[in-house]
């Protein structure tokens, strides 16, 4: 399936096309795969600061309401759910008003981005006791609603128990993990049976401008090499979930200036690569990649650069075999036997 619109976003153009597949191979055993040498420690680094990233939150919040759009469709009413990787906290809110009776927990490996989702989630509790004090006196009360339980932890070792929470959602934060099947296998741990997994993450063609501009200047990693849609569907059935849906779009920002689209890279996260080259580039060098961005100018006068979002959602199946390795075998009684 292959749809396309446009849409006017804060920087000038953005638009998307998108395909779709249903995963449905066969599982097999395999060791962990590193998808790229991420540096976990420099991820950290690169997201110390809430200011440093917030820049590029209309993105977030943009793939965020897609998200949503597509969480629309699945009939799930959880208890208890995990945003991974919630940053800053911006999807928090949202979660709670869409499960208004859920328990909420968030987890990212950034201190500094827990404390910044706490003042924002301190801030709209503020601001919700606030209404009910004038319109609702007597109703307004400490940590009513709008409250998460923050967990400064890796996403693939989350201090969890098995069978958790009934729904792990997580938007655009897969990608900065060097092992993404790890990362699944833990989600599925912490999943009750038939509880959902919904995510997404940037693909191959993500910030494909900037990646052949730097590419004539040197042959370093510039840009992660982002996992393919279809190999995360793969690790997905390997981890153990359910039929999983992979979905793709493309969606195009433009903007006015090198500077302005550079800045937003590294509002993004930047380059948390272990083989990223050290230092920083010569005056010739830089001029080099400033003039192959320049030549990329489109007919509007604006510069583009791409990003690949993909979505995936999966069920936890219920067992198919014991802990001992016996195969589980159920027998549904016939409704019409008497």
């Amino acid at each position: 399936m292959r749809r396309s619109r446009s849409q006017t976003c804060k920087l000038g153009r953005l638009s998307h096309c998108r395909s779709e597949i249903s995963v449905t191979i066969t599982p097999s055993s395999s060791e962990p795969r590193l998808s790229a040498p991420i540096d976990l420690v420099r991820v950290r680094h690169l997201f110390s600061s809430a200011q440093r990233v917030a820049d590029a939150d209309f993105l977030r919040r943009e793939v965020s309401a897609r998200m949503f759009e597509r969480l629309e469709l699945v009939k799930i009413t959880p208890q208890r759910l995990l945003d991974a990787g919630c940053g800053a906290g911006g999807d928090l809110a949202l979660l709670q008003k869409q499960f208004t009776q859920a328990q909420i927990l968030g987890a990212d490996g950034s201190a500094a981005m827990l404390l910044e989702a706490r003042n924002r989630l301190a801030a709209a509790l503020s601001s919700v006791n606030r209404l009910l004090a004038k319109y609702l006196p007597g109703k307004a009360r400490p940590g009513a609603g709008l409250d998460a339980a923050l967990l400064c932890a890796d996403f693939a070792q989350l201090p969890l128990a098995h069978n958790a929470v009934d729904l792990v959602w997580s938007n655009l934060a897969l990608h900065w993990h060097p092992q993404p099947d790890r990362v699944f296998r833990e989600w599925r741990r912490v999943l009750r049976q038939d509880g959902l997994l919904m995510f997404s993450c940037f693909g191959p063609d993500t910030c494909k401008q900037l990646r052949s501009a730097f590419a004539a200047i040197d042959a370093a990693p510039h840009v992660l090499p982002f996992v393919d849609m279809h190999d995360l569907g793969d690790m997905l059935v390997e981890a153990g979930f359910s039929t999983p849906v992979m979905d793709m779009e493309h969606i195009t920002v433009t903007y006015a200036s090198v500077d302005k689209l550079m800045a937003d890279v590294r509002a993004l996260g930047g380059n948390p690569l272990s083989t990223r080259r050290r230092g920083l580039l010569g005056k010739g060098d830089w001029s080099r990649v400033v003039g192959n961005l320049e030549q990329q100018r489109q007919a509007d006068g604006k510069i583009p650069l791409t990003f690949e979002i993909i979505y995936g959602h999966a069920f936890r199946p219920a067992p198919t075999v014991t802990s001992s390795g016996e195969a589980i075998i159920r027998i549904e009684p016939n409704p019409n036997r008497k």
